[in-house]
């Protein structure tokens, strides 16, 4: 049996722990994000995204199917939503998709049989930092990857997918990324991650240098960063664990 594809058509699609609206989000899906369809239990969609390998159970009128040649076709030809919010024609008419949205280079493009036009705004950032500086004050939304709510992997995740760089959705995950670096020898850019006190690495942020880290941690926020960990001022402690730095 050949292998079920498709993709996200709305704007954002909560990704579910369970088959139920009330269970946890784990994730999100973000308009022309490709999945495979991994089981069908009406109304509910077992998939497991093609951008990053996460699974989860989304609403199934959230899917469009393709076919394996238009999934091939259209995995070559997506690129990343740039711009903080974008207004999208579609068969069933306008909508509002965010950055971390694929879209195609051509203002006017194809998914399968459906037709979408947009005019994508603003198309490129000087680094990787002055996009993620876009994110300052963005609630901390467990699951989260858009410019309305985000947690700490969704975060950096989303940042380097505008720059093309394909991460994991979890921290823990992302930390099997890249080469080590001491943090004296820490730079603006390298991923810092975080540990319970059980060693589970927990939470990850984008340096600013080796003395600043910006992160979702009730809030996309920057704060002071020490080798033992990330300092909260506020709260004149200590508030990450510092596990390790990684450079892409």
């Amino acid at each position: 049996m050949a292998e079920l594809t498709g993709y996200c058509f709305v704007s954002i699609s909560p990704v579910r722990k369970e088959q139920a609206d009330s269970s946890e989000m784990v994730t999100q899906l973000l308009f022309g994000e490709p999945v495979k369809i991994m089981d069908v239990q009406s109304p509910w969609m077992n998939v497991k995204s093609l951008s990053d390998g996460y699974e989860g159970w989304v609403d199934l009128k959230h899917i469009k199917t393709l076919s394996q040649e238009d999934t091939i076709t259209w995995q070559g030809e997506k690129q990343c939503l740039l711009a903080r919010e974008a207004v999208l024609e579609t068969p069933q008419g306008k909508q509002v998709i965010c950055r971390g949205s694929y879209i195609s280079d051509n203002s006017v493009f194809q998914i399968g049989v459906n037709h979408y036009r947009i005019d994508p705004g603003q198309t490129s950032y000087s680094s990787l930092i002055d996009l993620a500086k876009e994110y300052m004050n963005t609630p901390y939304l467990w699951g989260g990857k858009t410019p309305y709510g985000i947690d700490c992997s969704g975060f950096t995740q989303i940042v380097h997918r505008c720059f093309r760089i394909e991460l994991p959705r979890d921290a823990s995950q992302q930390y099997e990324f890249g080469s080590e670096v001491s943090f004296e020898d820490a730079r603006e850019g390298d991923l810092a991650f975080f540990e319970n006190k059980t060693g589970k690495i927990t939470h990850v942020g984008i340096l600013l240098d080796n003395e600043r880290i910006i992160h979702a941690s009730g809030q996309v926020r920057i704060d002071e960063l020490k080798k033992e960990g990330i300092y909260r001022s506020d709260f004149k402690r200590i508030t990450h664990l510092m596990a390790g730095i990684r450079r892409l």
